[in-house]
This record gives structure tokens, C-alpha cells and sequence, in this order.
């Protein structure tokens, strides 16, 4: 039987079945062929958007972790690196899309400890649209007992960023208050439940879309507010007593951004995350002094490998009991087999979901 063949009756046999053979199999056919020697399916970047492709297999670095991918989780990014756009360091023509999944160990770098072939992990990285992806060590947690994999393929990308945004660079403290602007992304959910577990006091989150914003105080939104209302800004300095929020996490920006300033209180904090709004506005600098505010920027895109192993090793300090006892999770909207990760694509560009898309392998 052909490798692709062999490959293709372990997708299509059963989660029990799956879960119990796939990672034997690999490692059997591995000691008479090189990983490399074998293909693999995956959505690949092209010049006219994401492709599924038969791709080489990746072989870990002595740092990595070779994983064969159970799940894998759409985020906004994904589109851009579809046609071709690198995310950091990553990505371009022919490479492999997806920034998080979850599936079984096969192979770990000479350099890697604490993980061992079999053992079920949640990642994130680059080119998890595929059967099988490599990841840094310090990308690589251990799945909760109890965990669907296509659960834990939605909280890797959203755990790191919220915490980083919320607690190392949004410095926040318990007591105060925060907003979350774009609430009802998949990472915006994950902010409203880090801010309360991190104690926050008061938690604001906004959408656009009715149904959605209905649906925030559901994760932890003591008030949600409408941001085409040109009077939002109002109802948060109504909620603050006229402060204003301590925190603000912003994934809108763009024309948003001077009304986000309203709403914040003096000497209070705007962590830039995205763009979803915009990537170019006007900008009230007199208003930005007048109130103090420290605004900030992240990204993964220019942060060093060191760097994120250290976001890794913060959030896991401050959130893992919260995640191993199921108080942090995400709603999935819609699965999608790899086969119709493009459809999956087009879904999200319809932004009409709520939680996270998911592509099932």
C-alpha cells in the first residue's frame, strides 16, 4: 500500500481508531522511510488564495515537535498568508497555512524534553492546515484530560494573545476595568473570561453585530456596547462613574481609535492588537495627552522565539488551572474537513460566525 494510501484509510477510520493505530503506524513506516520521502495533504499559500496541495512532510528541528494533526483552528491572519502574505518570519507562496492545532506527538527534536510520541497537544505556529506540522517546544502544551481535540485546537493563538495583551502589556490589575473592542472574535471571547479569572472589575465588550453582542455577557461582558453608535463612548464613561476604562484592549483601531480614547480613563492603557477597523485613521494626539494614555502596540510578527516561549511560560502560570478545569474555552461556529478548508476560508471572510472555525482531519 502506497503512503498516500495508507495515509488516507487512517483519516477516513474512526476517533478510537485514530487515536490508537495513527502514531504506531507512523513511527513503523518511519523506520524504513525518511520523513521526508512522504507526502502529506495541506492548505498551502498561492498567488490566487489557499490551495490544498500533496506537500512534503516537516521533519523537526532539534528544538521542535512534529505532530500529526488532529484539528486545526481558522484565524483572521490565515487569510492574508492564504495568498501568499509571510506572517513573521513564516509563510509565502507554497507554504502551509494555520497558526494553531492540536493533535498527537510523533517525533521530538533532539533538544526536546517533556513530551513523548502519542502524547495529545495543543499548539500553535505556523502551517497547521495539514496532516502533520512542527512547532518550537515552547508553542507545545499538553491537552487537557476530557479535551476534544477540535476544542483544544481553538485556545492556543487566543490564550497567548489575550494574556500578553490583557496582563504583560495592558499591566492589568485586579479591581480595575477593561474593554475588549471586537469582543466577538475568538480571541476577543477569550478576553473577556482572562480579564475576569485576572479579576478585573468591570468588563465592557463591543460588537456591531446585534446577535453577537447579545451573546458577550454570556463570557464574562458585564455591559456590551455597539461601536456604529456614535454615542458608545457615553455608556462606558456612564459605567465608570465618568472615569473611563483602565484597560483597553483594542482589536478595531482604524476611525475607532479617537472615540476609544473617550472612553479611556486618564493615565489609562490601549493595547493595540488589531485592525479590523482600519489600518489608517485620523489621530487626536491633543486628546491622547490630555488623557495619558500609554498606548501599545504587540505582535507576534517581530518577536523573537525566545520572546514567545516567555508569553508562553507567563500564561501558563497565570491561566493553566483555569484552562485544565474547563473555565476557559471558546464556541465552535463550524467544522470543516481539510478537504474544504477554502470553503472554511470563505465562511470566515462572511463574518457570520461566532467563536471559532474549525478544519477536522
Amino acid at each position: 500500500m502506497s503512503p498516500s494510501r495508507q495515509r488516507s484509510r487512517l483519516t477516513n477510520a474512526s476517533p478510537t481508531e485514530a487515536c490508537s493505530h495513527s502514531v504506531d503506524d507512523w513511527i513503523k513506516r518511519k523506520t524504513t522511510t525518511a520523513i521526508g520521502e512522504h507526502d502529506m495533504k495541506a492548505g498551502i499559500a498561492t498567488d490566487k488564495g489557499l490551495a490544498l496541495r500533496d506537500i512534503a512532510q516537516p521533519k523537526p528541528k532539534p528544538n521542535e515537535v512534529l505532530v500529526r494533526v488532529r484539528a486545526a483552528a481558522l484565524n483572521r491572519a490565515d487569510l492574508a498568508t492564504a495568498r501568499g502574505v509571510p506572517h513573521g518570519s513564516h509563510g509565502g507562496i507554497g507554504a502551509a497555512v494555520g497558526l494553531e492545532w492540536a493533535g498527537e506527538v510523533v517525533e521530538t527534536g533532539a533538544k526536546v524534553t517533556g513530551y513523548k510520541p502519542g502524547e495529545r497537544v495543543m499548539c500553535s505556529g505556523t502551517g497547521g492546515y495539514a496532516e502533520y506540522a512542527v512547532t518550537d517546544w515552547g508553542r507545545v502544551n499538553p491537552i487537557p484530560e476530557g479535551m476534544s481535540f477540535e476544542q483544544a485546537a481553538t485556545l492556543p493563538v487566543a490564550l497567548l494573545t489575550l494574556h500578553n495583551a490583557l496582563v504583560t502589556a495592558g499591566r492589568l490589575k485586579p479591581g480595575e476595568s477593561v474593554m475588549i473592542q471586537g469582543a466577538s472574535s475568538g480571541v476577543g471571547l477569550m478576553g473577556l473570561q482572562i480579564a475576569k479569572i485576572m479579576g478585573a472589575k468591570l468588563v465592557i465588550g463591543s460588537s456591531t453585530n446585534d446577535v453577537r453582542r447579545a451573546r458577550l455577557k454570556d463570557f464574562g461582558a458585564d455591559l456590551a456596547v455597539d461601536t456604529r453608535d456614535a454615542t458608545w463612548p457615553d455608556a462606558v464613561l456612564a459605567a465608570t462613574s465618568g472615569k473611563g476604562v483602565d484597560l483597553v484592549v483594542d482589536m478595531l483601531s482604524g476611525p475607532v481609535v479617537t472615540q476609544t480614547m473617550k472612553a479611556t480613563a486618564i493615565l489609562g492603557r490601549i493595547v493595540n492588537v488589531g485592525r479590523l477597523a482600519g489600518m489608517k485613521a485620523e489621530f487626536d494626539f491633543d486628546l491622547h495627552a490630555l488623557r495619558r494614555i500609554d498606548y501599545i502596540g504587540v505582535t507576534f510578527r517581530t518577536r523573537t522565539l525566545e520572546e514567545v516561549r516567555e508569553i508562553s511560560r507567563r500564561m501558563r502560570a497565570d491561566l493553566w488551572h483555569a484552562v485544565t478545569a474547563g473555565k476557559l474555552s471558546l464556541p465552535i461556529d463550524r467544522r470543516f474537513p481539510l478537504d474544504e478548508a477554502v470553503a472554511a476560508q470563505a465562511h470566515m471572510r462572511e463574518n457570520k460566525h461566532f467563536g471559532k472555525i474549525v478544519l477536522t482531519m
